[in-house]
């Protein structure tokens, strides 16, 4: 029977246990000085202790997962996200020890996590990318001549690395000129790279990614979109399957979810990835990166497609059959939206860490709640502040936006801020509901501003209540 180990932790660890376990297989995790008590464990069949006080030492310490690796007689290891998942060294240094990565192969991480190399592949494969840079600016003056001819506004951004930093949006020359060393300086911290790219700015843009699933026999299938566009600081806040701008729209979805597959056929990719675009409001839509690991949202396309995307990418890795055997195997039905969960203040949506000591949840049918919360559960600085994936699945997208509204409504979290009632507000708020939002959504339509109304009266109000006690005593 195989080991597989997850070198991960929080909710990700957990949903990919539940598929090991589901496959036959031995489901391994690891244990941290830090994290002694990590409720994903529950869901393994073995721990393992990965030693180190923080994730420099442990879940980013290649040496000492591979070491462990061949300790325990590990036959596979899956990344999750975030950590090692993107490591061209980690996945490298697997397949020396014989160790199966739960992954696509080396080249296809090296190609595709360059932002550089994975532009000039798009286009040399007749993927439409960006007007822009074709490969690296060495310098500002340089910079500005490549503004010059696609024209401003234009985005500045690192070549390496993602999660929205080493990213500056320039309307002008001035602008340009102040922000190109500053975005050189924050890539060479970031990413260990300082490389930068010049692209035009799409303005209205709409943040659109399409799931792929391939194997090692050559196969590769699409599990149709995603729409990301909720975003602060380029991170998502809330992603819904399908995309309610595509809509109805049947061509543009096949030829964007087409789009995604030749460009994975073109790396030779085998396992599950998610190709990102950028789209205007005219519909025309260029390759943005590709993400070669699981994602985040991936709950939203298994609710619309039934495709189990983290057993089927396990069995891609080992070589075995995907559960279908064609792409009209694969159908679309219903829709699905995601609402991020985070340990941070709703209203400037920045980390706060804490302990939970309050946990509840009362969810209306069709809500899947991927977590790894528990009362008691310390919510550390040195990890990401995401701790749960609200998940609704409906008939169409009104059914959905009404079960949500119920389920965020049913989420008790207490001890620490969460962004619950930011969530709330969206949900709620006319545009979102309408489906008419870009990417400028947050900052434009400032939901976060309705919910800080609301702490300030709630806090008058605690207030007032304080003051009357007083005075009654």
């Amino acid at each position: 029977m195989k080991n597989i180990l997850i070198s991960n932790r929080g909710e990700i660890a957990i949903r990919v246990a539940k598929a090991v376990r589901e496959l036959g297989y031995v489901a391994v995790g690891f244990w941290t000085d830090n994290e002694p008590d990590a409720i994903h464990l529950e869901y393994c069949d073995k721990w393992i202790h990965l030693e180190g006080k923080d994730n420099t030492e442990t879940y980013l310490n290649i040496d000492q997962i591979i070491s462990l690796v061949k300790e325990h007689k590990i036959d596979a290891v899956h990344p999750g996200y975030g950590f090692l998942s993107e490591n061209t060294k980690f996945c490298a240094r697997l397949e020396e020890v014989g160790v199966t990565f739960i992954g696509p192969h080396a080249e296809a991480i090296l190609k595709m996590g360059d932002k550089a190399i994975s532009k000039k592949m798009a286009s040399d494969a007749g993927v439409p990318v960006v007007p822009g840079s074709k490969g690296e600016i060495e310098s500002a003056t340089e910079a500005a001549k490549v503004a010059d001819e696609c024209g401003y506004p234009v985005l500045l951004k690192a070549v390496a690395g993602g999660g929205g930093k080493g990213m500056r949006i320039c309307y002008d020359a001035k602008e340009l000129d102040k922000n190109f060393e500053a975005v050189r300086r924050e890539a060479l911290s970031s990413f260990g790279n300082p490389g930068v790219l010049v692209e035009k700015f799409i303005l209205k843009p709409h943040h659109i990614e399409v799931q792929i699933i391939a194997d090692k026999k050559g196969n590769v299938y699409h599990c149709f979109e995603r729409e990301c566009s909720v975003q602060r600081r380029y991170q998502k806040v809330i992603e819904e399957a399908p995309s309610p701008f595509i809509a109805d729209d049947e061509d543009l979805r096949q030829d964007i979810c087409q789009t995604a597959v030749k460009l994975a056929k073109a790396v030779n990719y085998n396992s599950a990835g998610t190709v990102e675009f950028i789209m205007g409001e005219d519909k025309s839509f260029y390759f943005l990166e590709m993400n070669t690991r699981i994602q985040v949202e991936h709950p939203i396309t298994e609710e619309i497609t039934g495709v189990d995307l983290v057993a089927n990418m396990i069995k891609a890795a080992l070589g075995e059959d995907l559960d279908f055997k064609s792409q009209d195997d694969i159908k679309r039905n219903g829709h699905a939206i995601e609402c991020r969960i985070c340990a941070e203040d709703p209203v400037t949506m920045l980390p706060a860490p804490g302990k939970i000591n309050g946990f509840e949840t009362t969810f209306p049918q069709g809500i899947r709640f991927d977590h790894c919360i528990f009362n008691g559960l310390e919510v550390k600085p040195d990890f990401d502040p995401m701790i749960g994936k609200l998940v609704g699945y409906g008939h169409n997208r009104n059914v959905v936006l009404r079960k949500m509204r119920s389920a965020i409504k049913g989420l008790y979290i207490e001890g620490i801020k969460t962004n619950i009632p930011l969530h709330e507000k969206i949900l709620g708020e006319e545009n979102f509901v309408a489906g008419r939002y870009t990417t400028n959504y947050i900052t434009e339509i400032k939901p976060q501003d309705s919910v800080a109304d609301l702490v300030q009266i709630e806090n008058l109000y605690e207030k007032a209540v304080a003051i009357e006690m007083n005075l009654i005593r």
